[in-house]
Order: structure tokens, then C-alpha cells, then sequence
């Protein structure tokens, strides 16, 4: 098996090549991946939309050709902000629920195809559209309000700071690493807080000095994100400060400008 692609509504990618290993992301519905090494129970994958590598189980996935994989890399309608999403297996009794930025696999007139199976969706469908990203940012980060803090979660019901802004970036079409101190190194920087815009990232850093943290931008003043779940808080040339806490919870390092 070169290639595979996820056929469950969500499965953990791991760090090491055990069901008990730290969970360091996660594959959604219809993503698909490049396989670079087997064992009789797992794969160790590299993710074709971030290129984030990991092991994932061989019962939570589903071999593809190289023609699929290849067509799977172009732009693929998306489930859209929903939590009432569905697939259908045509020809039996069962279903599966679908998470908000599943990825629908050559998706036509509702239909779409995994190898011999047929799937019929039951949703609202997202074209991946870069010109919806100013007027649509903000609606589409504030979906993912409350949703609980969760290492290497990319999903409304478990989500890390760096899945949460990727995960909202890719409505619009657009490729963010994975990890904040990756989508550090990508866009142009914004020199004043000041300066920053609807949809900018907002890099902080630990006491070690490394990127530790990244969140949205609202504006000059507010920032959405991922801390003990999805909210907003105030920003200044300082960082981030909770009125909740009322302090200072982290110290900004860099302000970054994707779009």
C-alpha cells in the first residue's frame, strides 16, 4: 500500500507506532496520505494537505490508488459549518457523521465515491474560496467558540491552538503547516499590533523563546483562540490578556499576515 485515505469521521495520528502513544493530530473524513512505512497494525503516514507525518491504526483507513491519490491533491468541496452532516453508504444500513472540514471526495450532485463504495451526503457543501476569506473569517473562527482544548485536536470537539487556525484557514482554500512555530515561518510580517488586520496570526513565545502558541486576529485589539477552549480575549503590544485571569497569559513575538 503506497496510499490511503481516511474513511471514519475522525482517527488520531500518533507519535510512535502504539495505540497508547501521544496523539499529535488527527486525520479527518475523506483526507488522504502518502504511506511510508507498514506494520501489521500500523502505518506511518505523511499527510497530504500539511505534510505532518505520524502513525495511524490500518483498521482506521483505507488503501487508494496512485490516479486517486494524485486527483485528491487537487481542491476537494469541504462539509461546511455543521454538526448535523452525514454520509450515507449506498447499499447498506449504515452512516457516518461528518465533522465540519471533512473533505468530500470528488463530490457531485451529492454523490461521492471511496473506491467501490458510494456515499450519499446529507449537508452543506463549502467550495474552498480565497475571495470569501474577508467577509467570512470571523464567522467561521467564532463557530469553533468553546470548543474544547485538546493536543493535537483539529475538530469543534477537541482542538490545539495551531489545528483551530488551520483548521479555519482551510474553508478559504488556504495550506497552513501544522505546528504554530511552521506557520511562523510562512506569510509576511506585520510590524505594529496597530497594523494588524481581520485574519492575521498572532505568534507568542515561552520563556525558552520558542513559538508556543499562535491565534486570530479579530482586529487591532481582539484575538481568537485555542486555551483551555476556543475564546476571545484582548491583545495589545504585550500579548494576550485574560480579563478571566486578569493578567497576562502570553507574551507576543510575532503578528503575521497569510492572505
Amino acid at each position: 500500500m503506497r496510499y490511503g485515505i481516511c474513511n471514519l469521521p475522525v482517527i488520531p495520528l500518533r507519535e510512535d507506532i502504539s495505540n497508547k502513544s501521544e496523539m499529535i493530530s488527527q486525520v479527518l473524513f475523506g483526507e488522504s496520505f502518502e504511506v511510508l512505512e507498514s506494520s501489521k497494525d500500523h502505518v506511518y503516514v505523511r499527510l497530504a494537505h500539511d505534510g505532518y507525518q505520524g502513525w495511524i491504526s490500518t483498521k482506521q483507513q483505507q488503501p487508494i490508488d496512485d490516479e486517486v491519490y494524485a486527483l485528491l491533491r487537487q481542491p476537494q468541496q469541504l462539509s461546511d459549518l455543521s454538526t448535523m452532516a452525514m454520509a450515507l453508504k449506498v447499499g447498506k444500513e449504515e452512516s457516518i457523521h461528518l465533522l465540519p472540514g471533512s473533505v468530500l471526495p470528488f463530490l457531485e450532485d451529492n454523490m461521492f465515491r471511496i473506491n467501490a463504495q458510494e456515499y450519499l451526503f446529507l449537508g452543506l457543501v463549502r467550495e474552498p474560496v480565497l475571495s470569501n476569506f474577508e467577509n467570512e473569517v470571523a464567522e467561521v473562527s467564532q463557530f469553533f467558540l468553546n470548543a474544547p482544548y485538546l493536543w493535537g485536536g483539529r475538530t469543534l470537539f477537541g482542538v490545539d491552538c495551531s489545528g483551530f487556525v488551520q483548521a479555519v484557514y482551510r474553508f478559504f482554500g488556504i495550506q497552513l503547516s501544522r505546528d504554530a512555530w511552521q506557520q511562523a515561518e510562512q506569510g509576511s510580517q506585520v510590524d505594529f499590533v496597530q497594523e494588524a488586520k481581520l485574519g492575521d496570526l498572532a505568534f507568542f513565545d515561552n520563556e525558552e523563546g520558542r513559538i508556543s502558541h499562535v491565534g486570530m486576529m479579530l482586529g487591532e485589539s481582539e484575538i481568537i483562540h485555542a486555551s483551555g477552549r476556543v475564546k476571545i480575549d484582548q491583545i495589545d503590544s504585550q500579548g494576550i490578556y485574560s480579563k478571566e485571569e486578569n493578567r497576562y497569559t502570553h507574551r507576543l513575538r510575532i503578528i503575521k499576515r497569510m492572505v
